[in-house]
């Protein structure tokens, strides 16, 4: 299968919350915790127990390795059941500051064993 994503992937054991954004005051989901598998500079794969809408933004918080927590907004890219109440989603950072996707790429640098095949 022809890779697609624009930047290599780390597996991650993270948990990330995140926020509906809709138009107007309406409000989905309040807040929805996710298991991260693997994160780039450019987005993330991620379980959730929801499925979610193809094309939703969400705001994202996300506590990496060195426990900072790195705050941005995602695009739902897809969103597929992997089981009976689980999703497997793929998300693009929407606006993540350049020095958050550095420290993603440096960590990728001091990392390679942990990339995704």
């Amino acid at each position: 299968m022809k890779e697609k994503r624009n930047s290599r992937r780390l597996d991650l054991d993270v948990s990330i919350e995140l926020e509906r954004l809709d138009h107007g005051d309406l409000t989905t989901v309040k807040m929805l915790k996710v298991d991260v598998l693997d994160m780039s500079g450019t987005g993330m794969g991620f379980r959730s127990t929801q499925s979610l809408e193809k094309g939703a933004l969400y705001n994202t918080r996300i506590q990496i390795w060195t426990k900072e927590v790195l705050e941005t907004v995602i695009r739902i890219v897809y969103c597929k059941q992997d089981g009976e109440n689980d999703y497997r989603c793929g998300a693009t950072f929407v606006g993540l500051v350049e020095s958050d996707a550095l420290k993603i790429n440096i960590y990728q640098m001091l990392n390679p064993e942990e990339e995704e095949e």
